[in-house]
């Protein structure tokens, strides 16, 4: 694709990287047919193509982002789906999330929408206050026809009826491994994840010390920033990002092998810090954090996961885009679930997102929740006794449209090595 930036425009980094990204489209349109956003939509402007010719618009007449063009960058979800299909290598993430950083800065969007963004983004990264909000959500949710906008609708809805009791393997402190130690590991524990669903976290611990890795959660880690980082507030997510980076920099002293993820969302952004910092004097410390950065899929496959007999339990694998697309991991938590002795299928068009993505199901609650409908029928489809999944936004996006109990991956893996039997599972025969 031509571009007409001028050379003072290229002066800034982040406009230069955009022509680089702009440069690589070659208008082919393969990123269509995978776009959940054209799929639904049928509009060339909810397609990554459409969004491109939107941002080069924008961006080289540096203009004030216009209601249309906001629209339709806001309904886009970031699956990546279209960097796994893009022929030309097109860094479509990076582009993206330069618009949204460039929208935030420069478009006053209504009232209603800068309360609501601002709540979400004061509330979902911190665990305290999310458990409250979540016990608020409770109460209210008998009133909820009465309110005027589906947002907040979708917000009651997305609200666990069950708020997990607090887990103290949370706070910093190391967990020594089993029967020697193998590797040494930084767990990052997240944020919503902690108020959501405790379970995920114990799991992980107690699988990872098992197969020989002594288990840091270090002090003063935190939310990834992905959750600021996808609405365009750089200021706050840079700020998450720096902390995560000094505390895991200072447990890297001590000799580290890699910083664990069990939360596919926050393993591709953590695995983007090089780039995010690529123009501070942070730079080598994020590259370095970023360089052993791990989903938990990847340091199961280097620990050696024990083969384990038939369970009799099919599961269906729902691969997380961030996963998939953003990570680029596909065959290992399959490969693992399988060795443990689960049946795995996996559902038709599993490249498509399940309209989670983030706050994108409280944002855009009507495309999110026709993503989710045929994305549980494909699942259900399968007729599996459970379905696993990598991510906390995936786990409870699917699980707001089915009665089929849905686990993370590690939960399974922990539960055939030795651990206690997942809670999702409690009325299952197996």
């Amino acid at each position: 694709m031509q571009t007409t930036f001028t050379p003072a425009q290229l002066t800034d980094p982040a406009t230069a990287r955009a022509n680089e990204i702009l440069r690589a489209c070659v208008h082919c349109g393969f990123c269509t047919a995978t776009c959940p956003t054209y799929q639904v939509l049928g509009d060339e402007l909810d397609s990554p193509r459409g969004r491109i010719y939107l941002i080069k618009d924008m961006l080289e007449n540096e203009r004030v982002p216009d209601e249309k063009t906001v629209k339709h960058i806001d309904r886009c979800l970031s699956c990546l789906a279209c960097m796994t299909t893009c022929p030309s290598g097109v860094h479509y993430m990076h582009l993206v999330d330069h618009a949204r950083a460039y929208i935030e800065e420069r478009y006053q969007r209504p009232l209603a929408d800068r309360a609501l963004r601002w709540l979400l983004a004061r509330i979902l990264p911190y665990p305290g206050r999310f458990r409250l909000a979540l016990l608020g959500a409770k109460i209210g949710r008998p009133f909820r026809r009465f309110l005027p906008d589906p947002r907040l609708r979708a917000m009651l809805d997305m609200a666990p009826k069950r708020i997990p009791p607090v887990s103290r393997n949370d706070d910093p402190q190391t967990f020594a491994a089993k029967d020697g130690t193998r590797m040494r590991v930084a767990l990052m524990t997240g944020c919503a994840q902690k108020a959501l669903n405790t379970d995920i976290n114990d799991a992980t611990i107690r699988l990872l010390t098992r197969l020989g890795a002594e288990v840091v959660v270090a002090q003063g880690a935190g939310c990834c920033g992905a959750l600021t980082h996808h609405m365009g507030r750089s200021d706050e997510s840079r700020a998450t990002a720096e902390r995560n980076i000094r505390a895991w920099t200072a447990e890297m002293e001590r000799g580290l092998d890699a910083i664990v993820i069990n939360t596919s969302g926050c393993g591709t952004t953590v695995k983007d810090y090089g780039h995010m910092f690529r123009t501070t004097p942070l730079a080598p410390e994020a590259a370095r954090v970023s360089s052993i950065a791990r989903d938990i899929s990847e340091v199961l496959v280097a620990l050696g996961l024990p083969e384990g007999a038939d369970k009799g339990l099919t599961v269906a694998y729902h691969a997380a885009c961030s996963l998939q697309h953003g990570q680029k991991i596909k065959s290992h938590p399959k490969d693992l679930l399988k060795r443990a002795g689960f049946r795995v299928v996996e559902p038709a068009d599993s490249h498509l997102c399940c309209g989670s993505a983030g706050t994108y199901n409280l944002l855009q609650p009507q495309i999110s929740a026709q993503l989710r409908d045929r994305k549980v029928q494909t699942l259900e489809a399968k007729q599996p006794d459970v379905i696993a999944a990598g991510n906390i936004g995936c786990m409870m996006q699917i699980g707001a449209g089915t009665q089929t109990p849905i686990v993370h991956t590690v939960e399974l893996l922990d539960w055939a090595t030795g651990g206690p039997k997942p809670r999702a599972l409690d009325g299952l025969q197996s």
